[in-house]
């Protein structure tokens, strides 16, 4: 079948993206209860939704933060984008947890799920009644992860953690800037969402180990401790040296050359790993000196070396377009691409075929575009359903249809402000302006 057809062709047909919603989902039939806001644990609990489990996210009466956090105060049909990306393929509750009644029912459905996921200050779901040992005692099986800044114990426990913050406790902003400048923070949150991530990979090894043991676990994550995760060689370097890692801009200090460089319209990225790469850039340069002077990977890593190299290269891709330089890159066998901005990603056509641009229609907000799950699966793939709804959009259905509970139940809940959905005079918690007032509920 598969006979005359390239491995492109093969690696395309297996994974084409038409075929996307008629696979299976690697965690279905796993229900998780998120009781999280801003990002680090709705991003943990997206990762899992868009792998196929059924997240219910439970939010205050003042709705998550990130309802408000948007650029430049832009907001999209009464939806704030800082709130849309990390919560998709979610059922939305309102439901205060620390009302008696409201815990006894959060209490029901952990009976009937698999993890709950928290990231409030340390100790608040146990002031809630809600702690580990309480969720164990209705479901021994259930995998509880709470998320912090600092962790569930320690002399800074309880402080407040955000993105920035955790990016210099974790070391990551001293060692991001130019040399002789101060520190920088990366211009996304990248703590929260590798934090968010290693989270996700931890729910699904304590998975795994309930399936072969039928134990659940309590998870303990400390947003900082992922920041130092990521910091490759840094903190080994220090212990060995006694050294701190320099600052040094877009230069990679254990790769050389590996940098940015500016073109006559515009900026390349360049790299040069091995021997018949490093050799193919000094042939593209017509530079062969250059090869026989720095043949020795560890003779270019020398800082003076580095530097030489590093302007000779600048100074000769000054004179190249982005694209020459890109030309070159694909004859001789180096690293090189153009600096993209998110509008030219939005369009590339090697991310279109591949699906990493995903647009589809949502019953609530029309057309939508996304960036999907990047890990493509042939069997199972990972998928946006629909994206964010308004406060407590799916009370009745949570209610319902997993509880049981009668319709008129339900209304008594609403009317004792138990259960509460969007405020009209808040619009960021509300429908868009011109909803039919159907369209996107889940029938119970």
């Amino acid at each position: 079948m598969d006979q005359g057809k390239s491995y492109q062709q093969r690696m395309r047909e297996l994974f084409d993206v038409k075929n996307l919603f008629g696979k299976r989902q690697p965690l279905e039939g796993v229900r998780v209860l998120e009781v999280c806001y801003v990002v680090l644990g709705p991003a943990c609990c997206d990762y899992l939704a868009e792998f196929g489990a059924e997240v219910i996210k439970f939010e205050g009466q003042k709705g998550d933060q990130m309802r408000f956090v948007t650029p430049y105060a832009f907001f999209w049909k009464n939806m704030s984008p800082g709130m849309e990306i990390e919560n998709h393929n979610k059922y939305w509750m309102g439901m205060h947890l620390g009302h008696p009644k409201a815990k006894e029912l959060f209490l029901e459905l952990v009976k009937k799920s698999d993890v709950v996921v928290d990231n409030l200050t340390p100790g608040r779901m146990a002031e809630w009644g809600l702690s580990y040992r309480e969720l164990r005692e209705v479901n021994p099986g259930i995998i509880q992860l709470h998320v912090s800044g600092y962790g569930s114990w320690g002399p800074w426990t309880g402080r407040t953690s955000y993105d920035a913050v955790a990016q210099s406790m974790g070391a990551l902003s001293p060692i991001t800037g130019f040399e002789g400048r101060g520190p920088i923070k990366s211009g996304v949150w990248i703590a929260d969402w590798a934090t968010a991530l290693m989270c996700a990979v931890a729910i699904m090894g304590a998975l795994n180990y309930r399936e072969r043991t039928g134990e659940g676990q309590f998870i303990d994550y400390m947003q900082v401790e992922s920041v130092i995760r990521l910091l490759d060689w840094t903190w080994l370097y220090a212990y060995m040296t006694g050294k701190d890692r320099p600052r040094s801009g877009n230069r990679d200090l254990a790769i050389c050359p590996s940098d940015l460089f500016d073109c006559s319209d515009g900026w390349v990225a360049v790299t040069a790993f091995d021997k018949a790469e490093y050799k193919g850039l000094c042939q593209a340069m017509e530079k062969p000196e250059l090869y026989e002077r720095f043949a020795d990977p560890l003779e270019r890593l020398k800082d003076e070396n580095a530097r030489e190299l590093l302007k000779i290269i600048g100074e000769w891709t000054r004179t190249k377009k982005v694209e020459e330089v890109e030309a070159l890159g694909s004859q001789y066998g180096f690293a090189a691409s153009r600096v993209l901005t998110a509008e030219d990603a939005y369009h590339l056509p090697h991310y279109r075929q591949r699906g990493t641009v995903q647009e589809y229609d949502d019953a609530l907000y029309g057309p939508m575009v996304e960036h999907c799950y990047p890990p493509r699966m042939s069997q199972t793939p990972s998928r946006v359903q629909w994206s964010c709804r308004p406060l407590g959009f799916d009370n009745a259905y949570v209610l319902t249809k997993l509880l049981g509970l009668p319709h008129e139940e339900v209304e008594r809940l609403k009317a004792e402000g138990i259960i509460f959905q969007w405020n009209p005079a808040v619009p960021s918690h509300c429908p868009p302006p011109d909803w039919d007032g159907k369209s996107g509920l889940k029938l119970a």
